[in-house]
């Protein structure tokens, strides 16, 4: 028989194993954001259930569908017994990508988050790998990146889509004379660099550009090169060729209301990591251009006050302000060459 004392000590020794097993494979956690994408949640559902990665926690989240997504999500997780942790959360609003990812990071309990979307599928290696990587670098990197396939609607492979090597970007002064190319279906980030700067502002869209930032002013970035993530194009990140005045339009106006959320956002951020002087000039110049944009599209404007600043906002180049101002004021001066393109585009893609 043994003894108290023995007991007492395999007991020990076996809370010491674990906590150094716990230490070894910390506790990740796949963000999965879904919006208006009932007919491919499913799949992105399975891709997150598959990893063989562990501990892992799952956070599936609606932003306020329309559609049948909530209930395809329930489909997906229905019957689930596996070793993840599964959480489910339905926004009463739209949120939209920042809010709604700040959101799920401030429930999760993972030293690294990832960000998944409803239209793409994480290969079952994606937390193993990326794990792996994150210890083999002594858990500095605060942000880790991988390649992606490139996959259409019916998610059949177009080639490889390969961000930028984070690795090389060591300072605010290298992001802001070369924005990297970054895709945010492929990132994980730390628990502790979004605790650093706080949740992303609602309005927020370029939330991956915003992290890359963040990342390098603080522990760093860096690239993988597996393509760990198959990421849809014919979802709600494909880009639609403008055939009309009005979709520039409204794109500009679009790009410039994120904008005037994006920029003060890294303004603030800089701020606080301490290397505004690196960043300020650059984007005060493009805060300038999209404060433009927005008045110049201010359904209150008339056409003086848009003349005035057409001639009076220096800050902005000379080009900029004559193209936003037609678009603005004079979209009839543009018909003729979309007409043009529209058929032009017509004669080479039949339908």
């Amino acid at each position: 028989m043994s003894s108290p004392i023995g007991r007492l000590r395999r007991v020990e020794s076996g809370d010491a194993a674990a906590a150094a097993d716990a230490d070894a494979r910390p506790w990740v956690s796949m963000l999965l954001i879904a919006y208006r994408q009932a007919g491919t949640v499913g799949e992105a559902v399975a891709g997150a259930l598959a990893q063989t990665y562990s501990p892992l926690e799952i956070i599936v989240s609606d932003d306020a569908s329309d559609d049948a997504t909530w209930d395809a999500i329930e489909a997906a997780l229905a019957g689930y017994k596996g070793p993840h942790r599964i959480v489910r959360n339905r926004n009463a609003r739209n949120l939209g990508i920042g809010a709604h990812l700040s959101k799920l990071a401030a429930i999760a309990r993972g030293e690294l988050l990832f960000v998944t979307a409803g239209d793409d599928v994480s290969r079952p290696e994606r937390c193993e790998r990326t794990v792996q990587a994150w210890l083999a670098h002594g858990r500095r990197p605060d942000l880790i990146a991988s390649p992606l396939l490139d996959i259409d609607a019916r998610g059949e492979a177009r080639g490889l889509l390969r961000p930028s090597d984070l690795g090389v970007y060591r300072s605010a002064a290298a992001w802001i004379a070369k924005p990297p190319y970054v895709i945010g279906a492929g990132q994980a980030w730390t628990r502790r660099l979004v605790e650093r700067f706080g949740p992303l502002p609602e309005g927020t869209v370029a939330e991956d550009l915003v992290m890359v930032f963040r990342a390098v002013v603080s522990g760093g970035a860096i690239t993988l090169a597996e393509p760990l993530v198959a990421y849809r194009r014919g979802g709600l990140s494909r880009r639609r060729r403008a055939l009309h005045a009005r979709e520039v339009r409204h794109k500009l106006l679009a790009n410039a209301r994120h904008a005037l959320v994006e920029l003060p956002c890294l303004l603030r951020d800089a701020e606080r990591a301490g290397v505004r002087d690196q960043v300020a000039p650059t984007l005060e110049r493009q805060l300038a251009r999209e404060r433009h944009v927005a008045a110049q599209f201010d359904a209150s404007a008339s056409l003086p006050a848009r003349c005035g600043r057409l001639l009076g906002d220096r800050a902005v180049p000379a080009a900029t302000r004559l193209r936003v101002f037609v678009y603005a004021a004079l979209p009839w001066l543009l018909a003729p060459g979309f007409a043009l393109k529209r058929l032009a585009l017509g004669r080479r893609e039949p339908e």
